[in-house]
């Protein structure tokens, strides 16, 4: 695709002779025949060709307007509420525009260096030349920093959960201190790992937390230190570190369900209740497999974030599946295809479909028990299909510094679960404005 180059004033088309106008007629006389041909056009197409015929004539033409004429989000209600329905991100297709994913230097933005993968000396770029567009009609807006900061002027934002959320939750600051001041507030622990810190906006006095807590609950084992050999979780008990502060949080973000695959050993209070994947070793525990833990930490977490009465909204982010696809993960080929899967490509695994239905399921027992009209507003944040279709957009062997510099290596350690920064991830930040939006 060529250059957009602006007309040269000094090089433009000459105008028709007085002397051969192009029109046996006067030029307003020429003007309204032309408006009349296009009406009588547009009235054939409409009353006489075949209905199916309608659609595949205007849709371009509505997905332009919809897209570049979005005044006003699909996902906020008009004045008083009238005609307002919400808007379906879920489904949808990548579509290429050039440059939609290019909106900060993630080196700039402090992001973790094996996500930074233009640092790392990534070559192809193409993957930040697509923007999601949903199949409901609803355009997706790029995201808008001030839009956001507006929308959660005065509040704390947390995001709560494994390196997916750690992800999405750098992609917000990245996309955030693009456009406004901030400072960090903190940064525990090793800072290689990123697993605590905070941000703040001070402009609109917003504030931005991650708390790593791959189970969302109370949990001890490899997440903290890969030595130990297996996870002990209390399925009753909410991570201490964000659980300190729900009190201050206004809107939670929660995202698992990569560590609870892997499998643990559960916990009600001291008393184990079965595992997932353990092995004999450890004891002749009840087999729970991952769902119903899952469907317990979600709870859990929920709960503690509604006990408290405070006016909050809890986004409950969906499963964002990996592209290993049966390599290893020390291969230079782990992840390797370099545009999104169309739709029908590639299917969706059944596991990443079911993890993704425990949200829906645990979003509808949260509506149920606390109204979604009241204090606590629980949202879904539906990424699996999205992320799903989106091979190209992990770091691969680019999670470390110009990784061909040696040449290639018979194993070379590949990222192909988080997304590089900028990259798809950018997106859910796109879908969570909306979602706040809708909500304010």
């Amino acid at each position: 695709m060529g250059v957009y180059k602006p007309l040269d004033p000094h090089n433009l088309p000459m105008k028709p002779s007085s002397k051969n106008p192009g029109c046996f007629v006067s030029k307003p006389a020429c003007a309204c025949l032309a408006v009349a041909f296009f009406s009588l056009a547009l009235l054939h197409l409409l009353c006489c060709s075949p209905s199916g015929n309608h659609q595949a004539a205007f849709s371009p033409l509505l997905r332009y307007i919809n897209t570049t004429y979005s005044f006003a989000s699909p996902s906020e209600p008009p004045a008083g509420g009238a005609g307002w329905k919400s808007c379906n991100y879920s489904e949808g297709e990548w579509v290429r525009a050039p440059g939609h994913a290019r909106r900060y230097n993630a080196t700039e933005c402090n992001a973790k260096e094996s996500h930074d993968c233009i640092r790392n000396g990534r070559p192809d770029t193409g993957y930040l030349d697509w923007r999601w567009q949903p199949s409901s009609g609803c355009p997706l807006p790029a995201f808008d920093a001030g839009a956001f900061l507006s929308a959660v002027r005065g509040k704390h934002v947390a995001f709560i959960g494994d390196s997916m959320a750690r992800n999405q939750a750098q992609s917000l600051i990245c996309l955030l201190s693009a456009a406004s001041p901030y400072r960090l507030l903190y940064r525990a622990d090793d800072p290689h790992k990123y697993n605590f810190w905070r941000y703040a906006f001070p402009a609109h006095d917003v504030k931005v937390s991650f708390y790593w807590t791959p189970f969302l609950v109370r949990g001890r084992g490899k997440p903290e230190d890969d030595s130990v050999r297996y996870n002990y979780v209390h399925l009753d008990e909410p991570g201490d570190r964000w659980a300190a502060d729900a009190d201050t949080i206004d809107v939670a973000v929660l995202a698992a369900g990569h560590w609870v695959l892997n499998g643990a050993i559960y916990y009600n209070a001291s008393e184990v209740i079965g595992a997932h994947n353990a092995p004999p070793e450890f004891g002749n525990y009840t087999r729970i497999g991952y769902a119903w833990p899952l469907h317990m930490a979600y709870r859990t977490a929920v709960e503690r974030l509604s006990s408290d009465g405070r006016p909050r909204t809890l986004v409950l982010a969906t499963f964002s599946p990996s592209h290993f696809e049966g390599n290893p993960i020390d291969s230079p080929t782990a992840c390797t295809k370099m545009e999104p899967y169309r739709e029908g490509e590639k299917e969706l695994e059944w596991i990443f479909k079911e993890v993704r239905d425990i949200v829906y399921d645990e979003a509808e027992t949260a509506r149920a028990k606390h109204g979604n009209g009241g204090a606590v507003r629980i949202e879904v944040l539906d990424v699996t299909k999205l992320a799903g279709m989106r091979p190209d957009g992990h770091p691969s062997v680019y999670m470390n510094r110009d990784p061909f510099k040696h040449g290639v290596q018979e194993k070379m350690f590949s990222d192909c679960l988080h997304f590089c920064l900028p990259g798809p991830v950018d997106t859910f930040n796109e879908i969570l404005l909306q979602l706040l939006k809708k909500n304010r």
